[in-house]
């Protein structure tokens, strides 16, 4: 039994400390060298603070900003419960919506479905109420994180986003086709806009011009 408990022993610890040790601090120390800003979180900066990250995506509601893609993560873009909402495009949930139902002790939060955010996506930007409208801008995403939004949907917003900041509507699209970036290797994804780095830029803009 003894010559068979120490070389456990033995491999226990020696992959422990290989394992939970040594290798991540080797991708600890690769990665602060060659990729030192993706490695503290890709984060952004503005007037010397950091106001977010480039990967995680925040709650804009305010007119004047573009407003990300729907959130089903904690309260909206919570980074400690990131998750999508596992619901299949067959749900009624999903299309319908559901809301708390105190008679039943429904634990079920309130959850707007497709219709009702696409009747608010038309009414805040001022659609036609038989415009169809971009898939993210109705459906949450599997992260619940996502700072991006299509660049249809981008378009779609930017007259309602220069009305409120009282700027040229071209204004605000030069600044949208510069935060447009391309499908990864030119073929994977869709054109998309990152929404929390446009915002800071309209913010950015804006203060230069007072």
């Amino acid at each position: 039994m003894l010559k068979q408990l120490r070389p456990a022993l033995v491999s226990v610890l020696a992959f422990t400390v290989l394992t939970g040790f040594l290798f991540p601090a080797v991708i600890w120390a690769l990665g602060n060298a060659v990729f030192p800003r993706q490695a503290l979180g890709s984060l952004i900066e503005s007037d010397g603070k950091v106001i977010g990250s480039e990967i995680i995506g925040q709650n804009f509601a305010h007119p004047e900003y573009f407003h990300p893609r729907p959130s089903a993560a904690g309260s909206g873009y919570d980074a400690a419960a990131s998750s999508g909402t596992n619901l299949g495009p067959t749900s009624r949930k999903l299309i319908e919506g559901a809301a708390d139902d105190a008679a039943t002790k429904d634990t079920d939060e309130s959850y707007a479905g497709v219709k009702q955010l696409v009747a608010a996506y038309r009414a805040e930007n001022g659609l036609p109420a038989n415009m169809p409208v971009p898939a993210d801008a109705v459906t949450r995403s599997a992260s619940g994180l996502d700072p991006h939004i299509s660049a249809e949907n981008a378009a779609l917003q930017a007259g309602r986003v220069a009305r409120a900041r009282g700027i040229t509507e071209g204004d605000v699209r030069r600044l949208v086709a510069a935060h447009t970036e391309g499908r990864t290797f030119g073929i994977l994804g869709e054109r998309r806009v990152n929404v929390v780095l446009l915002n800071r830029d309209l913010d950015n803009a804006a203060e230069r011009q007072r």
